[in-house]
Parts: structure tokens; sequence; C-alpha cells
């Protein structure tokens, strides 16, 4: 009698059971199937910028994300394991004690997680299968038309080909396991008082009143595309700062794998078909391409995203002021369109992509500060953090990165073109007279 194959999902930014091509995998080759989540306590320390690497808003939005996942897998007879402790102590306890023959999961290469993945693999026995797959892509690594060190620098390049060549590829769909799958599972999600923070109530004048977790983001792309039919007018809208329905706000979602770059683009296609195709549908799948196109980046230089020089490897003379600092993060600068932005994510964790490029460009190109402060700062408060998308993105502001202009931002230009009333100033700078 051959013996019963067992896999192990083990979740990190891939928090769904819709296009999940390791889920899907681990059904279709296994007689029983467990899944594992962990909140690793490093993911909630201080880095070496002095700043948590996860704050509050995220940390929210994380516990929300994998209470959904939870219930979902249920759906599937597939139980969730849960633990507040280093994937490499949780996930061979796991395999030794419930014998499981594969691992599945999605592919990182960001150092930390490789070391991650290389510290279970010390712990387990040889045997043991490990299956990754990139998922987290619109572009699939295997059809793009470049190999890895070959990306181009600029991304107009990489788009133009890229479109020109690559049919994204179908949606991942996985079918219920028999409910005899389903063990008596004791784990417990974590709360917030767990994980070091107090419960908080988001104030009330976010731009992201939403919850974490895969129904959320597939009610919300409903909404969107269906509902009130904002995809048709994304493109005039996107550069808005204030109210939930300016921009699509699938980045949080997308961040932690709460719902696919697949499943928006696919439903972008179908939206074409039955209510529009114009400027707007198709600068949705633009911004897509740019998620894309900083995981590979990120992928072909390595660590040197993190470094000063960034992938350049140009040599400013970056200070390290820390009153400077404070002030950028307090919005006590001299420009009021900053201080509105950075007060905004500090009291909601949330930024327009306009605020972003405008706080970032203040912070490297008028204070010449180390930028990597400010990316780390973003790190720490942002409920939509990607490591790939908030370093590329800050190495292309700061000058190191892919923008070939090294722009600086007129900051009160730009306050007058995206907040000529000073609506958005007046939010959140209620105690400044304009």
């Amino acid at each position: 009698m051959q013996k019963k194959q067992k896999g192990l999902v083990w979740f990190r930014n891939d928090l769904r059971v819709n296009d999940n091509e390791s889920l899907t995998n681990a059904v279709l080759e296994n007689d029983t199937v467990l899944a594992v989540y962990c909140f690793d306590p490093r993911h909630f320390e201080q880095s070496r910028f002095g700043f948590k690497k996860t704050e509050k808003f995220r940390a929210q939005f994380q516990i929300e994300s994998v209470m959904a996942l939870k219930e979902n897998l249920e759906k599937l007879n597939i139980p969730l394991l849960v633990y507040h402790q280093k994937p490499e102590d949780s996930i061979p306890e796991i395999i030794a004690q419930h014998e499981i023959n594969t691992v599945y999961f999605q592919e990182e290469w960001t150092s930390e997680e490789m070391e991650v993945l290389e510290n279970i693999k010390l712990k387990v026995p040889d045997l043991i299968s490990f299956k990754s797959t990139y998922n987290q892509f619109l572009f699939h690594p295997a059809t793009i038309p470049f190999d890895i060190p070959s990306i181009p620098n600029v991304f107009t390049q990489f788009r133009n080909e890229c479109e020109k060549s690559i049919k994204v590829r179908p949606e991942f769909t996985v079918q219920p396991l028999s409910p005899e799958n389903l063990i008596l599972d004791k784990t417990v999600i974590p709360t917030m008082e767990t994980l070091g923070f107090a419960d908080f109530e988001m104030d009330s004048r976010t731009a992201f009143p939403f919850c974490g977790g895969e129904n959320e983001a597939l009610k919300r792309m409903k909404n969107y595309y269906w509902e009130t039919k904002k995809l048709s007018v994304y493109k005039l809208t996107r550069n808005g700062l204030i109210g939930a329905d300016f921009s699509s706000k699938f980045s949080p979602w997308l961040a932690n794998g709460s719902i696919s770059a697949k499943t928006i683009y696919w439903e972008i296609i179908k939206y074409e078909q039955e209510v529009e195709k114009n400027d707007s549908t198709y600068w949705l799948f633009f911004e897509l391409i740019w998620r894309d196109y900083f995981k590979y980046v990120s992928m072909k230089n390595g660590n040197s995203i993190f470094k000063i020089g960034g992938i350049l490897d140009k040599n400013y003379d970056w200070k390290n002021n820390q009153s400077a600092i404070n002030y950028w993060i307090n919005g006590n600068t001299q420009e009021p369109f900053v201080n509105a932005n950075m007060i905004e994510l500090q009291q909601t964790g949330w930024m327009s992509n306009r605020g972003r490029q405008n706080v970032a460009s203040y912070f490297a190109k008028n204070l010449l500060l180390d930028w990597r402060i400010g990316a780390a700062y973003f790190e720490a408060m942002l409920i939509d953090y990607d490591v790939h998308s908030n370093y590329g993105n800050w190495m292309y502001v700061s000058g190191v990165g892919n923008d070939p202009r090294d722009r600086k931002f007129n900051i009160k230009l730009q306050a007058e073109n995206y907040d000529g009333q000073s609506k958005f100033q007046k939010l959140w700078l209620q105690q400044q007279l304009f």
C-alpha cells in the first residue's frame, strides 16, 4: 500500500486561496494538506535606523488578513496553524510532528527571507522536498523577454518589451479537500497586544478605511470596477489626495498577497469587454507593470537596493541630522504640503502616491538626508509596505535608482497643482493658517 503524501503550505506574502499556485499544487499532489503562517517576532523589532519594522497599522491589517485566510482555508478543509514564532522554530516541528513530505511556498529573494528558508532547511531531514513558486508577479519570470541580469535599467524599455511579447497567465483555482483532512488546531492568531501594540481606532479622515484579507480585497475590486465604475476614470483621479475612491487602493492587499496582480488584471480585461476600454483601464495595468518592474530590479541587484549608493553606486554627501529627521516625521518642516502628508501617514498608515513622491524628494533632495532612513520609516508605517516597491521608489526619487533624469520635486508647485485650494493641507494641518 502506497504511503499517503502530506504537504505543508507555508504562507508568507501570499495570504489568499484564489490564484495561489503553492496551495493549488499542494492540493493536487497530496492526500493531506496543512498550512502555516508565522508572525515572526523579528518583524516587530527595531531596525538599525531606530524604527519598528512593522508598526500598528500594518500589524492590524496583517492580523485581519490571516484571520480571513484561516476562514477561507477552512472552507477548503485545510487547517491553518498560526504561530508567533520564527518560522525556523515552528516549521521543522510541524514537519516532524505531521510527517510532512513536501513544503510549498512562494519564492522570495531578499536576504532576510532567504536566510529564514535556509535556516528551516538546516533543521529538517534532506528527504523533505521544498517546492517554490513565483506567484507574486503579473509577468512570470519564465515568460519575460529578458534573463534577470539583463533587466533594463529604464522602466519604459522593460514595459514595451513585456507588453509586446507576454500573455498574462491564467489564475490558479483550488478544489476543497475531504473534511477528514481537518485536524484539531489549538494554535491562536496573536492579538495586537501579543504583538506589542495597544488597540486603536482608525482616524476618520483616512483615505484607506478598509480591513485586511482576501474577501475585503475582492469586495473592494467589485466596488471599484463594477458598482461605482471608478476604474473608468482612474487615470484622471489617481493623483487625488482625499477619500477612498481617487485610486484603486489595492496596494495593501497586493503587498501581503491577499489578492494577486493576475486577479486584478483579468478583472480589468473583463471590465474592458463588458463596460469600456480606455486610458484609465490601461493605466491600472500600467501600474501593475511598475510593481513587477521593481520586483525584477531587486531580483537583479540583490542587496544593492539597501545600500546608500543604491543600484547606481552613486556617492552623494548624505546627512544624518536627527532633528531634521524628526521635523520631517512629525510634519514640522517648512513645506505645509510635506507636513500634511507626513501627518496623514503618522495618523493612518496611508499616504497617496503623489504624497510619497513629494515627501521622499524633500527628504533626499532638499534636506539631503540618508534616503534609507526615510525608506525605513515608510517600512514601519505603511499599511501597503512592499520591500521591492518601497526601496525601488526611494532609490528612484533619491537619484540612486532607475530614474535617468534624477529629478527634484518643486514642492510648492506640486501643492498648487494637486491641492490648489489647500483642502488636503487643511484636513491634516488644522492648526495652521493658509
